[in-house]
Order: structure tokens, then sequence, then C-alpha cells
């Protein structure tokens, strides 16, 4: 049998509490064979009553119960807290008919004598249904996971409960992005009769949001989705740029088949920005508007799509799909139910940035003719996310080959130098006139002050005046010519 050496900061008390019944289970074990640190470990304590287990842990630290019907303890010691959990079973109930299966049509039933082989088949794949024995380090390994590990490879552990579960579909493509693994085909056959549409949204952008930040390459969790028909039912916005066109001289990307789809653009341009977002050091809610950008930006050009003869060809052109994409972002976000993520403003932020995408570029290509001014409108228009609407265009040109970026390129990097040198950030572009300023004029608060205000903030990013003390001379003068 084999033992691995398993060590961690609180493994020598636990043992002493619970001796030969504790196992350290799922994710640690698995991410331990891959031979990749984990500060995440989840424990299971066979053989003693949930009673038993809290009134040996409470000396030693605090203790919240999750569950009584879970068996699921929250043991925290030393400011680092463990899940702690008894074996269970997982058995099916009958959702209404009113609505398809989610994700908690379960009846969860804890059992500290449950064979640890019966908690494991429970598990969804066979690379999570390992368990360590933290006494002496001996694997217990009962469904072959070491070896799907050794092959990367996800596979079921228990085919007939899987379609059980639908949420095990968006993890099956979520781990094999992450972990780099494929899916097993047997898993492609059962996904096409999985109805996905009794799953919460908030689980759905879970595992969706994990893809994104997680993957070297998102591209490969978001084309197992399509695989999965995960796509065609939860997110039909994505699935219509499977199946549209581009033009292949202007996009010469394609898939696997040779086909230049949108999509094909699509996951080079997510993966790009998964790049630029470490290059730039984004912190991790900035990163994930990125992405989501990136994978919304051109949902706009299926409808869009026209012929059009220029260059002495026809060419498919798609005006007016930066419009189109951002009605189609805030869409998404309404049925996804997606609003701030960690204090950060999803919903205001990325459909802004869709909006704008080929904005940076017209700067560029215009670069000796533009004006202050037109830096000054476009960072107000996107509320002075200026460095992100850069790299998202930098992320969509880079979207038309394979090969990662490894740093930005010269049109991005002009950009970011231009508004440096020019001083435009959140800070500036923010108004100098206030309607309590216009009060202090004289001046009574209505309509006629709010168009007023928005006058006086476009003359403020027109450069016609740059200090407060000059835009109340200005609104001054025209208040007293209004008297007059």
């Amino acid at each position: 049998m084999k033992r691995l050496k398993v060590d961690f900061r609180h493994r020598r008390l636990l043992v002493e509490l619970f001796g030969p019944d504790i196992y350290a289970v799922g994710g640690f074990v698995r991410d331990r064979l891959r031979g990749v640190p984990t500060e995440e470990i989840d424990l299971l304590v066979q053989g003693h009553p949930l009673e038993e287990i809290i009134s040996k842990l409470q000396p030693w630290g605090k203790v919240d119960l999750v569950g009584k019907s879970f068996g699921v303890i929250k043991f925290t010691i030393d400011g680092h807290t463990y899940d702690l959990a008894l074996p269970r079973s997982d058995q099916p109930s009958p959702a209404p008919d009113h609505r398809q299966r989610g994700h908690k049509d379960f009846v969860i039933k804890a059992d500290p004598y449950l064979p640890l082989e019966k908690d494991l088949e429970r598990r969804d794949f066979r690379c999570n249904s390992l368990a360590i024995r933290l006494s002496d380090g001996t694997l217990i390994d009962p469904f072959g996971g070491a070896e799907d590990i050794r092959n990367k490879i996800i596979r079921i552990t228990n085919p007939r409960a899987f379609p059980d579960d639908p949420l095990r579909v968006l993890r099956a493509a979520r781990f094999a992005s992450v972990l780099e693994f494929s899916i097993d085909p047997e898993i492609y056959l059962l996904a096409k009769e999985i109805d996905l549409k009794g799953l919460s949204v908030e689980r759905v952008n879970e595992e969706l949001f994990k893809i994104l930040l997680l993957s070297r390459r998102p591209s490969r969790g978001l084309q197992e989705m399509h695989r999965l028909n995960v796509l065609r039912q939860l997110f039909p916005e994505l699935y219509r740029l499977t199946l549209a066109i581009q033009d292949s001289i202007f996009h010469p990307e394609k898939d696997e088949l040779g086909h230049h789809t949108v999509w094909a653009h699509t996951l080079l341009a997510v993966d790009q920005a998964r790049v630029i977002s470490d290059l730039a050091g984004l912190e991790v809610t900035r990163k994930l508007a990125l992405l989501l950008a990136s994978l919304l930006h051109d949902t706009g050009k299926p409808a869009t799509a026209t012929w059009e003869y220029k260059k002495n060809r026809l060419v498919i052109t798609n005006n007016g799909h930066d419009l189109l994409s951002e009605k189609i972002a805030r869409k998404v976000f309404n049925r996804q139910k997606i609003f701030s993520w960690n204090g950060y403003n999803l919903r205001a932020v990325v459909p802004m940035l869709i909006r704008h995408h080929h904005r940076a570029s017209e700067l560029w290509l215009n670069r000796k003719l533009v004006t202050k001014k037109a830096f000054n409108r476009l960072a107000a228009e996107v509320k002075g996310e200026i460095d992100l609407l850069i790299y998202l265009d930098a992320a969509d040109r880079a979207g038309r080959r394979t090969r990662l970026l490894t740093r930005l390129d010269r049109q991005a990097l002009w950009l970011l130098k231009k508004f440096e040198e020019l001083k435009i950030n959140k800070e500036t572009i923010k108004p100098l006139i206030m309607g309590r300023d216009l009060i202090k004029l004289g001046m009574e608060p209505g309509p006629e002050m709010g168009k007023l205000l928005k006058k006086l903030y476009r003359l403020q990013l027109d450069n016609r005046f740059e200090t407060r003390a000059q835009g109340l001379k200005l609104a001054r003068k025209w208040l007293q010519e209004k008297k007059t």
C-alpha cells in the first residue's frame, strides 16, 4: 500500500485527537499526488460521533457546526480554518415537476460509521475520490484516482450517480481547464442527456469565474463547456459565436476543424487577456472584469454580420457590433445576477469596456492628429478605467494568433504612455465644478443647473479650463450674462 509524506501545521494535534480515524480527502490528496502545494485541506473523521468530535476540538480552538445533517465542522486554530466532515451518503431527492433538477436536490446523510470507500464513491471524479490517513500517510485509492492523475484524465467515479448532480458537468470543464487534464469521452455522452437549467446562476457563475481566473489558458475550459453542451443550454449568446464565421483574411485564426468562427477568436482573446492581466499585475477583481469583457466583447457579431464588397473582394463586416455586444453583455449580467464581485462593480465596468473596445485603436490609428481632448473624452466615457480598455484592445488584437504574448505590443505601450504623459487618470477627469459651487453663485437647483454642469464638464474635457477657479470664473460670467 502506497504511503505519502504528509505534514502541515496541526497534523500532529489532529492525529493525537483522532488517531488513525482522520483522513485528508479530495483536492488536497489530488494536488499532493500532482506535486502541487495547496493551502486548503479538507478532513474526514470516521468512527467518532459529531458531538464527540466537537468536544475534542473545543479546548483547542473555535468550533462552528455548519449543519448537523451534513456533519461538517469548521475548526479554527491559530487563525487557520479546517473543514472536518463525517462520512456522508448522498441520495437524490425527487425534483418538483415544475422545474429542472438542481445541485441541491439531495438528501445528505452523515454517518460516522459509514465505510470510507462509500464516502469516496459519492464524489464526482476518480481524481477526487482519494484519501490519505494522517497517522501514517497511507493512500486510500479504491477507484484508481492516482492512475487517472498520472494519465491526466477526468473520469467519473460512479457513472450511475453522475447525472444526479448537474453541476458536475461544469466541474468537469473546470477541472479539465485548471488541472489541464483531458475528459473521458463517456462524460460527453452522459452530459448530452443532462438538463442544466435547474442550476442556480450563482453556482454557474462560480464555476465560470474559476475557469477564467485559475486556468493558465481559460480557452480550454470554455471549449469544454461547448463540448459538454453547457453553452447551448446556459449561455446561448456564446453558443451563437460558435456558428458565426468571420472574414478569414482579417481573422486568420480558426478552430481545430479549420472554421474561422467568432468563437475561435474569442477563445484566443480570453487567453491573451489572462496573460496580459498577469503582465500588468492586475488585482483579481479587475482581472475578472478584463476576462469577462474579453469573453463577451464580440457577442454582437452574429447579428451584425453582412457581406460587403470592398478592397476588390467580398468582406464580412460587423458594423455596430460593439454597441450590440454591450447590450448583450448587460442582458447576460441581468440573467446571471452578476453585480459586484468582492466589492468591484463588474456590472458597471464590463459592458462599458465592451462598448468602447475599439476606441483605443482609433486613437492609435490617428495618433499624429489627435489632441488631449480626445484622450480626455475617452477616459471620461470609461470612467477612468483606461488601462483595462487598453488591455482589452490588446487582447482583441492578439486574439488572431495562438502564441501567447510575452509583453505588451507597441500600440498598447504607446497608449499607456500617452495617457501618463498627458496626466489623464481617474482623478483628473473628475468634474471640477459641482452643483454646490453653482448654488454658492446664486443658481437655483433644477434642470438649468444640470445643463450648465454638463456644459462645464464638456469644456473641462476639451481643456477650455484646467482649474476649479477657472471653471468658476467661466460659470460666473455665464450667470451674469443670463441676468443681464
